[in-house]
């Protein structure tokens, strides 16, 4: 998968995503990122890409043409490699739809992003009419740049490509993939200031553990994002009623007891 990052400032997206996972990812080919400056193409020996917005205000905007000039620059080279490209283009803004698990999936189906990252009081409206297609926010608050949650969104959206992760499985576990928080998770030593581990996840019984992790992901999701909780209760009923329930009642009460002894 192919990420390309219209920037104003590629050394800092490039050197936060360069690490971990990613770099990893990186090295074995199964992503690319690629930042590129939009000042390359600001066509003025000063590189000056914004100016005054018109009817007055404070602050300057972000011009349309190194915008537009940068944008097709990326176009011509994904269309080297494949003539029937369309690629989509995120412009990160607060006032875009609010990123989440299934954007992130729909994103990392795709073969080439690309992302760009406004400054200043934005972009000319012109030009964002012209190239985006998503106009996407991490969340209600706003930022000096659209570079950090540009990053958000690529190391969100790369978890998800085969091969980025180790253990396939690990993706599939976490929060929000199935659209609840996740379970708690316990490692060694099985004793911490006196604390224990819950003797379910050392049974070695894969049922009753699955039937735990499901119980605490419910709990959990309940206490912090009840809004998380009551979506899943509307859209899985069959959970919390019937011989689902009374069997998942049934391992818990088993599990209690041996939590006693």
């Amino acid at each position: 998968m192919n990420f390309y990052i219209m920037t104003l400032f590629p050394d800092m997206v490039m050197s936060g995503l360069r690490t971990s996972i990613l770099a990893r990812a990186l090295g074995n080919g199964y992503i690319n990122i690629e930042a590129v400056n939009i000042r390359d193409y600001a066509g003025n020996k000063h590189n000056k890409v914004d100016d005054y917005t018109y009817g007055g205000g404070a602050g300057m905007l972000m011009q349309a043409a190194p915008v537009f000039d940068c944008y097709n620059a990326i176009v011509e080279k994904i269309k080297s490699r494949n003539s029937d490209a369309n690629p989509r283009v995120v412009y990160v803004t607060p006032q875009g739809s609010v990123f989440n698990q299934n954007m992130t999936r729909e994103f990392s189906k795709e073969e080439d992003i690309i992302f760009l990252c406004g400054h200043y009081e934005g972009i000319d409206e012109r030009v964002l009419e012209e190239i985006v297609t998503d106009y996407v926010s991490i969340g209600d608050y706003v930022l000096t740049g659209g570079e950090l949650p540009a990053m958000v969104m690529i190391d969100a959206i790369s978890r998800l490509v085969p091969g980025v992760l180790n253990n396939e499985e690990s993706a599939q576990t976490e929060s929000f993939d199935d659209g609840l928080l996740e379970y708690p998770q316990y490692s060694r030593p099985e004793v911490w200031r006196e604390k224990r581990v819950p003797k379910v996840l050392l049974s070695g019984n894969h049922e009753n553990v699955d039937v735990w992790r499901f119980e605490k992901s419910l709990e959990r999701t309940k206490e912090r994002r009840p809004e998380l909780y009551d979506k899943y209760v509307q859209e899985h009923p069959e959970q919390f009623t019937g011989k689902s329930l009374k069997k998942r009642k049934r391992i818990l009460d088993k599990i209690a007891e041996a939590e006693q002894t």
